[in-house]
């Protein structure tokens, strides 16, 4: 029964990270171009090459 103690305010604390660290990626527009982000991946790009 001590373990529900230690890993419940745990949990609700990673959770809060978690929910922390959404609100950063809103904040920051991570999510602001996803057909652009979706549509870049299949662009050939030379500097990419290692030769």
């Amino acid at each position: 029964m001590t373990i529900v103690i230690l890993l419940a305010p745990f949990s609700l604390g990673l959770a809060l990270v978690a929910l922390g660290a959404f609100w950063w990626t809103l904040g920051h527009e991570q999510y602001e171009d996803p057909q652009g982000d979706a549509a870049r991946i299949l662009i050939e790009d030379d500097r990419d090459s290692p030769l």
